[in-house]
C-alpha cells in the first residue's frame, strides 16, 4: 500500500519524469498534489500498470487532484544542457503550473535542483512508495506516450508507437537504415557500440 504523505500536515507535491532513457523525443515531468485522504487500490508506479490502467488512473488523478502540472523539455534543450538538467527543468516547469504551490516536494530519484524556496526530499523508487509520486509517474508517462504516438504519425519508420523512443534493437536498426530524425537526441548514442554515425 502506498503511503499518503511523507510529512504529516504539509501540502506535498509528488514529482516524477518519463523518457530520461530515450534516444528520441522530449523528457516529460509531472507534479501532483493529492488530497490527504486520496486512495485507490490501482494506483502504482506507472511501469507496473497496463496502458489501459494508466489511462484510467490518469482520468481519476486529473479529476481528484488538488493541483497537477505536466511539462516537457525537447531534444534540442536536452542536447544543450544534458538529460539530467533537462529532467530537472521539466520538473520545474511542471511545478510552475501548480496552484496553489505546495510546501514540500517529493522527488522520485536521488538528485534534484531546488525549486524556489520549497523544501524537497529525494526518494529512490519513490513511485513505489508514495501516492503523489506514483500519480506523477502516471501523468508523465501517459502524456509522453501520447506525444510519441503523435510523432509516430510523422515518422512511422522508427516504431515510436511501440518503443516510445527507447533504444530497442529495432529502433536502433531503424536509425541505421533511415538515419536520425529531427526528434532524435544527438548527444545520445543512437546506434550500437560497433557503429558510428556522423551528423552534419
Amino acid at each position: 500500500m502506498l503511503e499518503a504523505y511523507h510529512t504529516k500536515g504539509r501540502r506535498e507535491a509528488g514529482v516524477d519524469e518519463a523518457g530520461r532513457g530515450c534516444i528520441a523525443g522530449p523528457v516529460f515531468a509531472a507534479a501532483v498534489v493529492l488530497p490527504a485522504d486520496f486512495y485507490h487500490p490501482m494506483l502504482n508506479d506507472s511501469k507496473k500498470l497496463s496502458p489501459a490502467k494508466r489511462t484510467r488512473m490518469r482520468e481519476l488523478i486529473e479529476k481528484e487532484a488538488i493541483a497537477f502540472g505536466v511539462a516537457r523539455v525537447g531534444e534540442e534543450e536536452i542536447d544543450r544542457i544534458n538529460i539530467l538538467y533537462a529532467s530537472f527543468l521539466a520538473m520545474h516547469r511542471a511545478l510552475d503550473k501548480l496552484a496553489p504551490l505546495p510546501g514540500h516536494l517529493l522527488i522520485d530519484g536521488n538528485r534534484f535542483q531546488p525549486y524556489r524556496d520549497i523544501a524537497h526530499t529525494c526518494i529512490v523508487k519513490g513511485d513505489c512508495r508514495f501516492s503523489s509520486i506514483a500519480a506523477a509517474s502516471v501523468l508523465a508517462k501517459t502524456y509522453r506516450d501520447e506525444y510519441m504516438e503523435m510523432l509516430h504519425l510523422q515518422h512511422p519508420e522508427y516504431g515510436w508507437d511501440r518503443n516510445r523512443g527507447y533504444p530497442t534493437t529495432a529502433h536502433r536498426d531503424a536509425v541505421l537504415r533511415y538515419g536520425p530524425s529531427p526528434f532524435h537526441r544527438r548527444s545520445f548514442r543512437l546506434t550500437n557500440a560497433q557503429t558510428r554515425l556522423t551528423f552534419s
